[in-house]
């Protein structure tokens, strides 16, 4: 029996190549909007693996330090050590800021700690050269994404920072690089005041602002004891909010990304749809362009079914193609935008699934044509 589907593609090869390359570009787009997602996901749980820590003690009535802004007095992390069951704490600040480069300034986010706290939030595995800070004053670890190297000097606020270590892969919950300063820096940058700022609130009779203050204390538990149980312990009795390591990333991954994965998901609904439409455009006008030859194939006896497959066939072999092109343009590209994408294989085989549904229900319209295709015609001209 003769393919009639790979005859006609044959006879139409570049402009079915073609037409499956930009069905592709769509597809692979869809490939990385989902990669985006899953980017946002893995971005969101950087720090709080790279801090490994149980619990974070935040202001009462808040979801911070991510979702809501918080502020505690940071000798809190000395009176928590009193707690039965509590082992280890730190002071941590978290802040936005204009990180000044050869260019144009980089938005980045400052994380504060103190050098000689128990707990250090520069995973060692990340550091690619240089060292951790060691000094309570003008010391920087930056991530290798913004350029900088050991030995660089980095002017922020009123102070000029030496960078002595260069991470990879360090991030925000928002993608953006991440760097560390020490605490009694990033307080000085957060929460001190510019000079002509605290010369007009003493005119107004306004006290200066206490830079004694960061937007959080972690802490971990020593073996045996139950989290719920210390947790519950410094909620009724230092009146904070205390949230654990899994708490801490359903606030980041559900209050912070929900939104913004609705986004994406109907983003990508809607370039499945316009896809399946294009496909369907295109079957129809194949399918019209050989209206006459349908004709003539109807008139001498070959039945519908027949017909039907190629058109089923073709539909098909564009779906798999454009999909194969999409995940070639995808890998290529990924790399190329400025937050993290992450491809997988199980999101590559969903989406095939789908091209396949889709190339299938786009067949119909042809379907439908050759049904209603007139053997007369053929003898009409």
């Amino acid at each position: 029996m003769i393919n009639l589907a790979q005859r006609d593609i044959a006879h139409t090869l570049g402009k079915f190549i073609v037409t499956a390359m930009g069905v592709g570009m769509l597809l692979g787009i869809v490939l990385i909007m989902i990669g985006v997602y899953r980017g946002m996901i893995v971005d969101a749980e950087v720090l709080l693996d790279d801090l490994n820590i149980d619990m974070w003690i935040v202001q009462e009535n808040t979801l911070g330090p991510f979702a809501e802004a918080s502020r505690v007095h940071e000798d809190l992390k000395n009176t928590l050590k009193a707690i039965d069951g509590v082992d280890k704490t730190a002071a941590l600040t978290f802040q936005n800021i204009q990180l000044p480069s050869a260019t144009k300034p980089i938005r980045v986010v400052a994380v504060g700690y103190d050098p000689y706290d128990d707990i250090n939030p520069i995973n060692p595995n990340r550091l690619v050269s240089g060292r951790d800070i060691k000094h309570s004053h003008y010391e920087m670890v930056v991530s290798d994404n913004l350029g900088f190297v050991v030995g660089d000097k980095i002017e922020l606020g009123r102070n000029i920072y030496s960078v002595v270590g260069v991470t990879h892969g360090s991030v925000s919950s928002g993608g953006d690089p991440l760097v560390y300063i020490s605490l009694k820096d990033a307080q000085e940058l957060q929460f001190l005041y510019s000079n002509s700022r605290i010369r007009n609130d003493r005119a107004r009779g306004i006290k200066g602002g206490d830079s004694h203050m960061v937007n959080t204390i972690v802490a971990t538990l020593r073996d045996g004891y139950s989290i719920d149980a210390v947790a519950k312990n410094i909620q009724e009795y230092k009146h904070k909010s205390v949230y654990t390591r899994d708490e801490q990333k359903a606030i980041l991954t559900k209050n912070l990304i929900e939104r913004a994965s609705k986004q994406i998901g109907l983003f990508t609904a809607i370039l499945v749809m316009v896809s399946t439409i294009i496909i369907a455009l295109i079957i129809y006008t194949m399918t019209l362009e050989k209206m006459k030859e349908i004709s003539i194939m109807k008139l001498i006896g070959i039945p519908n079914s027949i017909i039907i497959k190629m058109i089923v066939q073709e539909t098909l072999l564009l779906g798999f193609l454009a999909f194969i092109f999409g995940n070639v343009f995808s890998h290529l590209i990924y790399t190329k935008f400025p937050k993290r994408v992450v491809l997988e294989l199980p999101d590559a085989w969903m989406l095939f699934l789908v091209v396949i549904v889709a190339s299938i229900l786009s067949s119909f319209i042809g379907v439908k044509k050759v049904i209603s295709a007139d053997p007369a015609a053929a003898i009409g001209g």
